[in-house]
């Protein structure tokens, strides 16, 4: 467990800052989508020009994966140092913005014990530092399930990982979030998973489009069976050519975004509808001024209907 006690940096940043990360506007959009997008969909944007941006097209949060292609947010310069983070902090509030969730690279399927104390250490680095911007959520894969392990011993690694992780975050306000992602698509596995591993510091990011595009389980019966642990999502659309997967605008592709939508919206989901356009790692894709401005607008228009 972390000694949050220690942190006396707090204090020295909270006091001008209580809550302010919960926008003003709360009860405006009591009837609107909480909407965030992820960094991953505009590497190369400072954090001045998201910030700026979230605000022109109707974000109210920002979800945190790599700053400027640092994929460590431990080491960007916006969270070095106190004098830094307080600045970033006071940015936040001035645009009535929120960090929604922190994504960590950490891998919970490692059995190498050197491999895997860095994956864990880094997680924990980003608890330390969502509890220091006031985020709520962390970040982490299961990933892949080897060929040449045990299936039951790969999802034993994930599940000690996962609880590892919600123990060191006790006593802050994070949790850490395991993402259905990788070979961790399937419903039946994934409870099995949350079954152990899930309590008051561990829950899911629901990411529709990694489950669908390979499972195809209707949205609305993987909802039902999981609603209870997920706390954040990832959106975004695809369509097959070729056998491959190719990113389309929201709508336009063939995953039943909106079904999932409508199933969380109608089913209690509280949480933010996160954008994830995946730049970094696809340059070839749309660039962010088109899409995560389509991608406020379409939601939005969808949620009026």
């Amino acid at each position: 467990m972390i000694d949050f006690n220690r942190r006396k940096f707090l204090k020295a940043t909270t006091v001008l800052m209580v809550a302010p990360f919960i926008p003003a506007s709360f009860e405006i959009r009591k009837h609107k989508p909480l909407l965030s997008f992820s960094t991953l969909g505009c590497p190369d944007w400072s954090f001045k020009k998201i910030t700026e941006f979230a605000v022109q097209h109707n974000y109210t949060g920002i979800e945190l994966r790599g700053l400027l292609r640092e994929m460590d947010l431990t080491k960007c310069p916006e969270f070095s140092t106190p004098q830094n983070i307080a600045a970033t902090l006071s940015l936040m509030k001035d645009k009535n913005l929120a960090f929604v969730d922190l994504g960590s690279s950490t891998k919970l399927n490692i059995a190498n014990s050197i491999e895997r104390k860095k994956n864990l250490d880094e997680a924990k680095r980003f608890i330390e530092l969502a509890q220091k911007i006031h985020c709520p959520f962390v970040r982490v894969f299961p990933n892949e399930l080897p060929k040449d392990q045990d299936k039951n011993a790969t999802m034993d690694l994930i599940i000690k990982g996962l609880q590892e992780l919600g123990d060191y975050a006790k006593g802050s306000n994070v949790s850490v979030l395991m993402e259905t992602h990788g070979d961790l698509v399937w419903t039946k596995d994934i409870e099995t998973i949350m079954q152990s591993a899930f309590n008051a510091h561990t829950g899911l990011v629901w990411d529709v489009t990694n489950m669908w595009s390979i499972t195809k389980e209707p949205p609305i019966a993987v909802y039902q069976k999981l609603k209870k642990y997920i706390r954040h999502t990832h959106i975004k659309d695809l369509e097959m050519i070729d056998g491959k997967e190719h990113y389309t605008l929201p709508g336009e592709g063939e995953v039943p975004i909106f079904t999932a939508v409508d199933a969380m919206r109608n089913g209690g989901y509280k949480g933010y509808y996160s954008f994830e356009w995946e730049k970094l790692w696809h340059p070839e894709i749309a660039e962010p001024e088109i899409v995560l401005a389509d991608y406020s607008k379409v939601m939005l228009q969808h949620f009026n209907k």
